[in-house]
């Protein structure tokens, strides 16, 4: 029993130095540790840790017993009860370290499982860190090329409201123009008239003027 337990601890400091320790055993014993805590694992630990705790606990009741007789005999103390007592005070002792180095090494894998989980977690953190200070001068490249559109809209703008107030004044001179054309050709079909009723009245004034030729003529003949 005795030697058992010394396999056992020696065993358990043989874990907590490969765990404390980054080397290549490190991953194989993490590796058992997550497989033993898995299915009936963490049932089967219990159970022979509770019945480590059941024999500790006997072992310090008859301990205590053996101290009950030492205080109660007032005779010398027998070699035996001396062999007994030390014998139950090394399974103890040995026991209670068992139990103690069983509970660092479920600890220690904890915190490493936390530990490897939180930098999991960080790289993935940088990696999208990364990914988008990667994308960022592309947005920069769009913003850019957004902007220089929007300038040379702009100016497309610009030149196109000048255009129009060219072709509005354009307008407005032609405008101005056809008013005056108009009223000079009204003022020409006024004249127009005017030069025709002279005309017509010229014209009667000749056929008079003929008429009265004619007749003269006519009266000197006779």
């Amino acid at each position: 029993m005795i030697q058992l337990l010394f396999m056992v601890i020696f065993s358990e400091m043989a874990v907590i130095m490969v765990l404390s320790f980054k080397t290549p055993f490190r991953k194989l014993v993490i590796m058992g540790l997550d497989r033993l805590k898995r299915g009936r694992g963490p049932v089967v630990v219990k159970t022979v840790a509770g019945t480590v705790f059941v024999v500790m606990v006997s072992s310090v009741y008859s301990m205590m017993e053996i101290q009950k007789r030492w205080v109660g005999d007032d005779g010398p103390v027998s070699s035996t009860d001396q062999v007994l007592m030390v014998r139950h005070l090394l399974e103890a002792t040995l026991m209670g370290a068992t139990i103690f180095l069983a509970l660092m090494i479920d600890r220690l894998h904890h915190y490493i499982r936390e530990l490897r989980i939180r930098r999991k977690t960080m790289d993935a953190v940088k990696k999208q860190g990364q990914g988008s200070n990667d994308k960022k001068p592309d947005g920069f490249d769009k913003i850019k090329s957004l902007e220089e559109e929007v300038m040379t809209l702009r100016e497309k703008l610009k030149q196109l409201e000048s255009d129009i107030e060219a072709k509005t004044k354009q307008i407005n001179a032609a405008e101005v123009n056809t008013v005056a054309l108009r009223k000079q050709s009204e003022g020409l079909l006024l004249e127009y008239d005017r030069l025709l009723e002279e005309n017509e009245s010229l014209r009667v004034q000749l056929q008079s003027l003929d008429r009265k030729l004619s007749r003269s003529d006519s009266k000197k003949n006779l």
